[in-house]
């Protein structure tokens, strides 16, 4: 007898889901935003340029993203909780065989491609999860959810620092490697959806099986591209990206450069995932509120993310650079509890496993070239200002797509509503006619 899934409960177990998604973000986001504790430790160990070594980062951001699709597949085969483990399993292998120290080229490919890769199929399938979980709370599940890469980032900041002072980096990379493994903990419980039977609906979808092209049956669809408010989307995905890595790696040593001791900018990156978590839980109160659309709320944060980028630079102290990197991390997690969101707004829920994939996938283009490139620029006029003016410009590029997009998705509601409204009237006219020829006869 076939089996079909449920309609998401909107809570229930889902907030254990919910809870395990948060450690998932937590081992997962927060581990990445913290490597720029090791990147002054490994580019002075191998003695090269800040653009070689911010190629680790770069490959890990670009399998984080390019694992998307994959683990969107998988999920499929099998089931979140086991490409969540899995998830855990690359990760642990990746740090364990990094902290080795063989040679740069090795954390290209351990640091890089295994965490990476890792990342990718915990953190994806931890969304997917969650987004099949919750309906009606859905934005204030991700925003709780996503607030682990937050809560975990200010524990992480100044342990990973300590770590790396008494184990030096290789050691703190091995207990890392520890740590991480707890996301198969974390998957196995990610509980699928209760499935029910009806002969009725099995009947339906054997008909269904035998009559819908294959490609209709595909679990990825790549059609989606053809969609104009949902490629625009995606060139946001690549704009936003090149430009949402690059402070978490080169704050610190930018507030290194003006002199600071080593344990300040350490608390910095703390401050920065605290106002991180408020912005994720405020938004997600607010998205779910239902006071602005989604879209335009984005877009507002995003264009307040760049100007803030922008200023941060003109900081030469202490409290200053506190104050905007506070400024900043607010802004990112407001992005972040919304942006992954509004694609079910672009594509419907249906297609929001596909569609998560596809952004992820593209979003590596930014995440790929984005932090090499301020690093080339770091180098050419040695100075980590021109950092932050490139981050900045990249996410109000960004903004701008996301107008676009908002119009569009409001043009096809209207659309829509308006055809709806038409099809009404045309059934009410029809009604009143007849009801008019039966008095007559």
């Amino acid at each position: 007898m076939k089996s079909r899934k449920v309609e998401p409960p909107d809570g229930g177990y889902g907030w254990v889901v919910v809870m395990s998604a948060f450690f998932t973000m937590g081992l997962t986001a927060a581990v990445l935003k913290n490597f720029g504790h090791f990147f002054i430790e490994i580019q002075n160990h191998f003695g090269v340029q800040a653009s070689t070594t911010s190629w680790v980062t770069s490959t890990t951001i670009t399998m984080l993203h390019l694992g998307a699709p994959a683990a969107s597949a998988m999920t499929l085969q099998f089931s979140q909780r086991v490409v969540i483990m899995l998830g855990g399993l690359l990760a642990t292998l990746g740090m364990v065989l990094a902290s080795l120290d063989l040679s740069l080229p090795w954390l290209y490919l351990t640091m890089g491609i295994l965490q990476g890769t890792g990342l990718s199929f915990s953190w994806i399938s931890a969304n997917s999860m969650v987004s099949h979980y919750f309906v009606r709370w859905r934005p204030i599940a991700f925003a709780i959810a996503s607030s682990g890469e937050c809560v975990f980032a200010v524990m992480f900041s100044p342990f990973f620092k300590w770590l790396i002072d008494t184990y030096s980096w290789q050691g703190a990379l091995l207990i890392i490697g520890g740590l991480q493994l707890n996301l198969c903990v974390c998957g196995a419980l990610m509980r699928p959806l209760e499935k029910t039977t009806s002969p009725a609906q099995d009947n339906k979808d054997s008909l269904d099986a035998t009559t819908l092209p294959a490609k209709r049956r595909t679990f990825f669809q790549c059609s989606l591209m053809r969609k104009p408010e949902f490629f625009l989307y995606i060139l946001f995905a690549i704009f936003s990206a090149a430009g949402f890595f690059i402070p978490p790696l080169f704050l610190v040593p930018f507030a290194s450069s003006l002199g600071m001791d080593k344990y300040w900018p350490a608390m910095i990156l703390s401050v920065l995932a605290l106002a991180d978590l408020a912005g994720r839980l405020i938004c997600g109160w607010i998205a779910n509120m239902r006071l602005v659309r989604n879209l335009q709320l984005l877009t507002m944060v995003a264009t307040l993310l760049g100007v803030v980028l922008l200023l941060l630079p003109i900081s030469q102290n202490y409290w200053a650079v506190l104050v905007f990197a506070s400024l900043y991390g607010f802004l990112f997690g407001c992005v972040v509890a919304i942006h992954v969101t509004a694609i079910v707004d672009i594509v419907t829920l249906e297609g929001f496993d596909s569609g998560l994939g596809l952004f992820m996938l593209l979003r590596s283009i930014g995440g790929f070239t984005g932090p090499p490139a301020a690093g080339w620029l770091v180098d050419y006029t040695n100075n980590y200002s021109v950092a932050f003016y490139f981050s900045g410009v990249c996410l109000i590029v960004s903004a701008a797509f996301v107008v676009l997009v908002d119009r569009l998705v409001h043009r096809r509601r209207e659309a829509a509503e308006s055809q709806v409204y038409c099809a009404i009237n045309q059934q009410e006219d029809w009604e009143t006619a007849k009801a008019e020829s039966d008095t007559v006869t």
